[in-house]
């Protein structure tokens, strides 16, 4: 391979990459444009890629932008930049961005509810996209009249102003943990339901009640803010209400489930031999709290991947991807077979 100039030289060309890796400049001019899938081969692309970084080339990216019309801007829209899912939805969208040069723009909904002021003096001038979660969709207003193609995150397929989506299999998931609780042996169930209204908690909601809906089994819906004291408090609620006391709390986030725990100690009791508690997200806090939580991990770095190939599919008259992202329940020390009685 040709040896990169010394600092101070003559800046590299895409014809010095070309030369250094063996290729025409066409075929350099497809890999670090982003358009080489099925023109070129992903070895090839890897080849080229590896020989520009190892040259210190960089495409004249405002000649390219002059030729293609596009600010190689995206803006990444989430409820809140705390929340650790979310973070790895950008990591992952930041990622695919990156081989793509294109600039990815972390943009919150104000205190994770709410609409937003257009970040811009013109969301339509600055942006190629949107890429958003269905959780900040109220953030989405100042947005909807851009004409710019909108990616969205966890949403609706119904949704009709929406260009391409991605999806979790959410009803997989909680299927999973309903399964795997009455395996245990669990009939009495109280679901910690997130009080945040978001189209991915109505699937959870629905597919709970579907999979508890037989002869013997009783499940009760309590509302429980995304937080641990909210959820504590709540799940204290459910625990001591009257009648007999449920054996497995189920929660839609693992905030919730961390302040179910707490609910459960602080009345005396044990989790999980008085009462199992489950988790949803598969965060850090899941391994952190004692024991551990029982949940269901969802990719969050592939989603933020999806939704960034899904936007370059768009942008480029392609198809998006198809197809819900699989989810996985972790069985941890949370969650045992109820107590006798």
């Amino acid at each position: 391979m040709k040896a990169p100039e010394p600092v101070g030289g003559p800046r590299p060309t895409s014809r010095d990459v070309a030369t250094a890796a063996g290729v025409s400049q066409a075929t350099v001019s497809l890999v670090m444009g982003g358009k080489w899938r099925g023109r070129v081969s992903e070895r090839t692309a890897d080849l080229v890629r590896e020989t520009a970084r190892s040259l210190g080339y960089r495409p004249n990216l405002a000649a390219r932008n002059l030729r293609l019309g596009r600010t190689r801007t995206a803006l990444l829209v989430v409820p809140a930049l705390t929340n650790e899912f979310f973070a790895r939805v950008y990591t992952g969208a930041s990622a695919v961005a990156a081989r793509h040069d294109i600039g990815v723009v972390l943009y919150p909904s104000p205190e994770g509810i709410g609409p937003a002021r257009d970040p811009f003096a013109s969301a339509r001038a600055a942006l190629d996209g949107i890429i958003a979660s269905s959780m900040a969709t109220d953030a989405l207003r100042a947005f909807r009249d851009t004409a710019l193609p909108l990616v969205m995150l966890d949403s609706d397929p119904a949704d009709p102003g929406s260009a391409a989506q991605v999806n979790l299999d959410i009803a997989d998931g909680m299927r999973q943990v309903t399964d795997h609780l009455l395996a245990l042996g669990h009939r009495r169930f109280v679901h910690l339901a997130s009080a945040v209204p978001s189209w991915t908690f109505d699937v959870r909601a629905r597919a709970l009640a579907t999979a508890l809906d037989r002869p013997g089994v009783t499940v009760r819906t309590v509302p429980a803010p995304l937080d641990v004291p909210g959820a504590r408090q709540a799940a204290t609620r459910s625990l001591t209400a009257p009648g007999a006391r449920p054996t497995a709390l189920v929660c839609d986030d693992d905030l919730i489930a961390a302040g179910a725990c707490k609910a459960v100690r602080r009345l005396g009791l044990r989790v999980p031999e008085d009462v199992s508690v489950t988790g949803f997200d598969d965060l850090a806090l899941a391994t952190a709290v004692e024991p551990e939580l029982t949940t269901v991990a969802l990719p969050a770095e592939r989603v933020g991947e999806r939704g960034m190939e899904a936007l370059l599919a768009v942008l480029e008259g392609r198809s998006a991807p198809h197809g819900d992202l699989p989810v996985t329940l972790r069985v941890r020390a949370s969650t045992a077979p109820p107590p006798p009685g």
